[in-house]
């Protein structure tokens, strides 16, 4: 079925992965100057999405902070590539909704007719609204990666006006309405297997979901990704940053090259292009 062509920015820039991989390490910006040997002032100029980093320093960032050098250093040259997403069985509709400075995505996975699977409801019903597509009139469930106001502003309103009274998410005693799903665990709506993964990291409690067509299971599948793994960088490791990396790389070590990633921000890639040019990834 067709996807989406549009190709939005990239959530993180160079600095924004070079504070995440700091703090991976950890190192401190005035250590990981002296064990670059890049002057504090050029190196804090980068941090600050202002980067003038020759490709020697771009190596010796990537070899102290154990990122892949390929992709950091197309972040830092504003080239990183996105593949066209395709092959799916289902419809896939990213919800791109602003949020502060920035745009968080929701998801709407469809295999035909006017009904389908929710994934995220935005910073708000307002939002989640404007950019809902006309031919969908129905839910046949939501699921929630993580409860963040950018992920789940929506969420109640969604809930009383589609009658549904429940969603998946990770098991989580402030929500009544929520039926947890944990590792490993798979249901199935509307033609579609949907299988969660237990991520903390971002947050203490994250779910991603791979999501399978039931009538072409030989088909690429989706992960829905939340703020575990974006396009070019991961989310912020806020609960644990060790947590975020591992289960980062255990989910890709999971996904066929063909699997297509759709992030809780940002645009849509693949875990074959992340396996070879992701920074934190594909080391």
């Amino acid at each position: 079925m067709p996807l989406p062509t549009d190709k939005p920015a990239l959530e993180d820039e160079l600095g924004d992965v070079l504070e995440k991989a700091a703090r991976n390490v950890p190192l401190t910006v005035e250590n990981l100057a002296a064990a670059t040997g890049i002057e504090l002032s050029r190196l804090k100029d980068a941090l600050d999405y202002r980067p003038d980093l020759t490709q020697a320093e771009l190596a010796r960032l990537a070899g102290v902070l154990n990122l892949n050098e390929v992709g950091l250093t197309a972040l830092a040259q504003g080239n990183y590539p996105l593949p066209d997403a395709v092959g799916l069985a289902f419809s896939l509709v990213p919800l791109r909704m602003p949020y502060g400075v920035g745009v968080a995505n929701a998801y709407l996975v469809s295999t035909g007719g006017d009904s389908a699977v929710l994934f995220d409801t935005g910073a708000s019903h307002a939002e989640l609204h404007r950019a809902w597509p006309k031919q969908i009139q129905r839910l046949e469930a939501v699921f929630i990666t993580h409860y963040e106001a950018e992920h789940i502003g929506g969420l109640d309103v969604v809930l009383r006006e589609t009658e549904l009274g429940f969603f998946h998410g990770p098991p989580n005693g402030r929500w009544a309405q929520c039926r947890g799903l944990g590792e490993g665990s798979t249901v199935a709506y509307a033609g579609l297997s949907i299988t969660a993964f237990s991520t903390p990291g971002h947050a203490d409690a994250h779910n991603c979901y791979l999501v399978k067509s039931l009538a072409c299971p030989q088909s690429p599948a989706v992960l829905i990704s939340g703020d575990l793994i974006f396009a070019g960088s991961l989310g912020g490791g806020y609960f644990c940053c060790q947590r975020q990396l591992t289960h980062s790389r255990r989910i890709m070590a999971l996904l066929p090259d063909e699997a297509i990633l759709a992030p809780g921000h940002g645009p849509l890639t693949t875990a074959a292009n992340e396996r070879r040019f992701n920074p934190f990834l594909s080391v």
